[in-house]
């Protein structure tokens, strides 16, 4: 049996979270948890704040469209957010919104839209962008929200780097086509990294010498087929993951 409970509705709770706090829920969190879901006074919910670990809470009913929720104990101690950049050149719509949820649910903890010559959108709706990380937060179980980045251009964001943070540039004329041994040989040890993701329509040459100049970066392909840049984000942080990162 599964150490968490999947069944027990969980939400994002904007407010410090305590042994006996009481919570107001706003219109849209009442009318979830009272009208969608049926519950009612005493029923249990997960919540967390990204700051005070996961608490298990009662329901208690104020009127027809109203409730509270009251802290009981807590039930997981807070993490720390994951050391790891995604990097990514902003899309349209509702594949920005997938992307953002599965680079959230694969352990980035920074968000980070950057422009490149060939971006598809250069207006970044980022309150849209925190509202989908809540989102895959909430149903996946996830503790610690990932920090969501105003956009700037490809150069800054390098120049801006700490120069011991690894990028894995993700670029479809790397030398070695198989990212697992372009990574293996960065051995075991603890690395803080940054996973930059281009446009459907690539990196410039000059885009390519801005992100190998960083004094640690390491270029990897994602395979022999052209990956779409949502499904790039997906792939891209597993082979990082499975190799530096928190699923060694």
């Amino acid at each position: 049996m599964s150490a968490y409970d999947f069944n027990a509705p969980r939400l994002f709770i904007d407010a410090p979270l305590s042994a006996g706090a009481r919570i107001a829920l706003d219109r849209g969190q009442a009318n979830y948890l009272l009208n969608v879901l049926r519950l009612g006074t005493g029923d249990a919910v997960l919540i967390f704040n990204g700051r005070d670990g996961e608490w298990k809470a009662e329901i208690a009913v104020e009127g027809r469209k109203a409730a509270d929720l009251v802290c009981v104990e807590r039930s997981r101690e807070q993490t720390a957010p994951p050391d790891l950049i995604y990097a990514f050149a902003p899309l349209k719509h509702a594949r920005l919104d997938y992307m953002v949820q599965k680079a959230v649910e694969m352990g980035a903890g920074v968000l980070q839209p950057v422009l490149t010559r060939r971006t598809q959108s250069t207006r970044v709706n980022l309150e849209r962008m925190r509202g989908n990380a809540i989102e895959a937060a909430e149903q996946c179980g996830i503790l610690t929200l990932p920090e969501v980045r105003d956009e700037e251009n490809l150069d800054k964001f390098i120049k801006g780097l700490e120069a011991d943070r690894l990028v894995v540039f993700c670029d479809e004329d790397a030398p070695v086509s198989n990212p697992v041994e372009a990574l293996s040989s960065l051995g075991n040890k603890s690395l803080r990294l940054a996973v930059i993701v281009g446009p459907e329509g690539g990196f410039t040459d000059q885009e390519r010498a801005i992100v190998a100049a960083h004094q640690t970066c390491v270029r990897i392909s994602l395979g022999p087929r052209i990956l779409r840049a949502d499904t790039a984000a997906v792939a891209a942080l597993a082979v990082v993951q499975s190799m530096l990162g928190d699923w060694r």
